[in-house]
């Protein structure tokens, strides 16, 4: 999410999803941010800090990816997890002495998080009233909003491919939202992502003013395009307002340095760089960042650096946020991350969508036929937080994805290990009580 302006991007063949290698790191990178997504979701309950789940979801990420073997890539973190509540419009991710946010029955969460395998990346974003049930579902205006940030997302799924202009796909999400009585976030962009890139030459404005209109520009989905489809749905007025909090996300611009540079600020964009590329960084991960502000300041105020500032909606307005990324192709488009399901019976709104074409998502069903490359049925990543199993047995004549075949090979070897270290103690264990009781044992 972004409402920077748009600059040239042209990405080599061999950088795009037509290159197999190419679209199996998306692939990747997707499911591990769905299962982080889903782990956090999970964990939202009442009592719950905020800064503790965005950083937990940040852990996630990176020891995640470090278990896939892909040799020298860079991998990891693409942006840093941030958790929005209620009125919060995005990128709140709080450091250890900011206020923090203890969750509480009835709020209104958005995750929002992106995973790279060097340098493709995959977003993902979802929202969830913490507590919402079956039995016990959110109602009112946060149902209303929940429901047609989702209903928008699956509305311009349906209707992106290529060929189709932008300002279509931002009609689509306009109807969807008003439908709800809502209105998407003026003038937020959904970027096309490339190779260590967030913000691409092609993008879809939502809910924009006459200005913007004017100066967006028009373009078409092309084949072997991948985008992070961001929606951002609001009970208020849909304008996000910069706030109090502290802004702790930034990406180093690709500029020319000056040769005229303070050392503080020089050395920490060569340490910057060297870490991170142009990918986001979160201020918790620069070594003493209290000390670095005066220079992340100076960077910021020449362009080196991008900050990614909170932004609010007016008080009581509630604020639902669902983000997907997927991938052009000659049939449709191909989900690489953002298929989290919303379980609609823990949704109740009073707005229904009259629109047919706008009605899968409203009424709960799957996606259209449109979705090609959607995650099989009981396919997931073969990592469980916090604790390695290997992946379920498959039926005859089925193919392991690239992400079962890496992790399940670092899987064999570590327990191989285990297995080598349990039989080595074992023998010395029975030599050892053979030759005290001087009994000779069955075992050799």
């Amino acid at each position: 999410m972004s409402s920077s302006s748009e600059s040239s991007f042209d990405e080599p063949e061999e950088c795009s999803v037509a290159n197999v290698a190419v679209l199996n790191k998306y692939k990747v990178a997707g499911k591990i941010a769905d299962k982080v997504a889903q782990r956090v979701v999970e964990r939202c309950a009442a009592g719950h800090s905020v800064r503790e789940l965005c950083e937990e979801a940040d852990k996630m990420i990176v020891w995640l990816t470090s278990s896939i073997e892909t040799g020298d890539l860079r991998k990891g973190v693409a942006f840093p997890a941030c958790m929005s509540v209620n009125n919060c419009v995005c990128h709140f991710s709080p450091l250890e002495n900011d206020t923090d946010v203890k969750l509480k029955n009835g709020d209104l969460i958005k995750i929002d998080l992106a995973v790279h395998i060097d340098g493709y990346i995959a977003c993902v974003g979802y929202s969830h009233v913490v507590g919402a049930t079956k039995k016990k579902p959110a109602s009112g205006r946060k149902a209303d909003v929940v429901r047609a940030a989702y209903a928008a997302l699956d509305a311009s799924m349906r209707l992106i491919k290529a060929g189709v202009d932008n300002f279509k796909v931002t009609e689509v999400i306009q109807k969807a939202a008003e439908a709800f009585q809502c209105k998407p976030i003026e003038g937020m962009l959904s970027h096309q992502l490339g190779r260590n890139q967030f913000e691409g030459g092609k993008s879809i404005i939502l809910n924009p003013n006459s200005a913007q209109k004017r100066e967006h520009e028009k373009s078409e989905f092309a084949v072997n395009e991948v985008y992070a489809l961001d929606i951002l749905v609001s009970t208020g007025e849909g304008k996000a307002q910069e706030a109090t909090a502290r802004t702790t996300i930034h990406h180093l611009n690709d500029l020319a340095y000056p040769l005229r540079m303070k050392k503080p600020v020089k050395d920490f964009l060569e340490q910057t760089s060297e870490q991170y590329g142009t990918l986001c960084f979160h201020l918790r991960n620069v070594r003493n960042h209290k000390a670095a502000r005066p220079v992340i300041a100076e960077c910021v105020s020449h362009g080196l650096l991008t900050p990614f500032p909170v932004g609010y909606e007016k008080d009581g307005a509630l604020v639902a946020q669902f983000k997907c990324t997927l991938a052009v192709t000659a049939n449709g488009i191909r989900l690489i991350a953002g298929g989290l399901p919303l379980d609609m019976n823990s949704y109740k709104s009073d707005h229904n969508i009259a629109d047919a074409g706008l009605k899968g998502a409203a009424d709960g069903k799957k996606p259209a036929s449109s979705w090609r490359g959607r995650p099989k049925k009981g396919e997931t990543f073969p990592i469980e937080m916090f604790k390695a199993t290997l992946p379920s047995p498959k039926p005859r004549g089925k193919r392991y994805s690239f992400a079962e075949r890496t992790e399940t090979a670092a899987l064999v070897r570590q327990y191989r290990g285990s297995m080598q270290w349990v039989a080595n103690y074992l023998g010395v264990a029975i030599r050892t009580i053979k030759r005290w009781i001087k009994i000779k044992l069955p075992i050799e």
